[in-house]
């Protein structure tokens, strides 16, 4: 397949891209419905009822690691169609579970088939991202979790309150496998790349292997502050149904929706500005819209307030999210690329799971208004974390720049 060095609006990449949008979809529309469903169904305690989300997060995250591995054995396409059935196969069984523990087990296979189908398709869509518009590419790419995650939890509630959750889990099913005959019926898949001949020389080696350490661990911050940053989104997506219903907000799954029209024009944006000025405009902003988004939804017992805090949400998350996802691949080495796509989006499912455990055992013991302010406190961490690397960065550069200078004295 020839794609033009400088195109981005490729077949594969739109192909990839609504591929990613349905798998995401299908994720999305059950993951906000399903600690309704199973409170209502097998009534157990708040700590076990966020092991719906968290179960499901860290399969998905345990998956991404033995799929990195597992891709230097078994073609990529058979892992990615294997992750699609298994993951299908869970949606359509859930409810058939007869228990809280069954339900569990089911989650974790569909952790561990999101998670293979989640490393593959974003390393095949950075494998045909130009170079120079890495930050464009993946703002746009991302556009397709964004979407889902907006729109998803809004169909979902929508339906589970129209018909049942049986109907919700067999339109995620359907959703699941349309993926297949897309991605075959376009052949929208790029070939994969030839693997280079090991290098014969054990200084070239080592160079590569110093390269490669020191790339992983510049990935680490944009790393630590995805994390942060989805840990209140799995405060919003584990409770804000709970929320909504303990407050009378009866139409409190629109927050979902007015996310997107923030998220739609908010992601090229900080894409593009991400390629030309870096990551430095748009985290700290997009952290304090997020922090304001989380303080009014706390003291929101209206639908105005959902909304105004919905519209904020997605602001400081839509900028956020696709500003980490192109830092971590402009910092991975060529040979990185799966692993920082695997890293992004294992901390995305690293933080939904803490946020879900930990925010769960406060709303236990205050309410969820006070959780979602204590959500806002990741947040703030955020900041700091970003600041203290900047400053380290900066004294770091500044100490090779003076070791430069001395070593240029000591020559002349």
């Amino acid at each position: 397949m020839n794609i033009q060095p400088d195109k981005l609006w490729s077949k594969s990449f739109v192909t990839l891209t609504v591929s990613y949008l349905l798998l995401f979809l299908s994720l999305q529309m059950l993951l906000s419905p399903f600690p309704t469903y199973a409170k209502e169904q097998f009534h157990p305690d708040n700590f076990t009822l966020s092991l719906v989300t968290s179960l499901f997060a860290l399969a998905a995250i345990v998956t991404r690691f033995a799929t990195a591995a597992l891709l230097r054995k078994v073609h990529r396409n058979v892992i990615l169609f294997a992750g699609l059935v298994l993951a299908a196969i869970a949606t359509i069984l859930y409810p058939f579970a007869s228990s809280m523990t069954s339900l569990l087990v089911l989650r974790a296979l569909f952790g561990i088939g999101f998670g293979m189908t989640s490393t593959i398709i974003p390393t095949l869509v950075s494998q045909i991202i130009p170079k120079k518009r890495t930050g464009e590419g993946i703002g746009y790419f991302g556009l397709s979790t964004s979407i889902a995650m907006s729109l998803g939890p809004m169909i979902g509630l929508s339906v589970i309150k129209q018909f049942n959750f049986t109907t919700l889990a067999m339109i995620g099913t359907i959703v699941l496998i349309l993926i297949i005959p897309l991605l075959l019926a376009t052949r929208s898949i790029p070939k994969q790349p030839a693997k280079s001949a090991p290098s014969p020389s054990v200084h070239a080696a080592t160079a590569d292997d110093r390269s490669a350490g020191s790339s992983t661990a510049r990935m680490m911050v944009p790393a630590v502050l995805n994390v942060l940053m989805s840990v209140t989104y799995g405060g919003i997506l584990g409770f804000i149904a709970l929320y909504g219903a303990q407050n009378h907000i009866e139409q409190i799954g629109l927050f979902f929706l007015f996310i997107v029209f923030t998220v739609l024009v908010i992601r090229p944006i900080s894409g593009k500005l991400f390629d030309r000025r870096g990551p430095m405009l748009i985290v700290i902003p997009g952290a304090l819209v997020v922090i304001a988004s989380l303080l009014i939804l706390s003291y929101a017992h209206s639908l105005p307030l959902v909304i105004v805090s919905a519209l904020l949400y997605g602001l400081g998350f839509g900028a956020i999210q696709p500003t980490t996802q192109a830092w971590m691949l402009r910092e991975a080495a060529p040979h990185q690329v799966s692993f920082a796509n695997s890293l992004y989006y294992n901390t995305i499912d690293l933080g939904v799971a803490a946020g879900s455990m930990l925010l769960g055992i406060v709303a236990s013991a205050t309410s969820y208004s006070a959780m979602y302010r204590y959500a806002a406190v990741a947040m703030v961490i955020f900041m700091l974390v970003y600041l203290i690397s900047l400053f380290a960065g900066k004294k770091e550069k500044a100490s090779a720049s003076a070791v430069a200078q001395e070593n240029a004295a000591a020559s002349r």
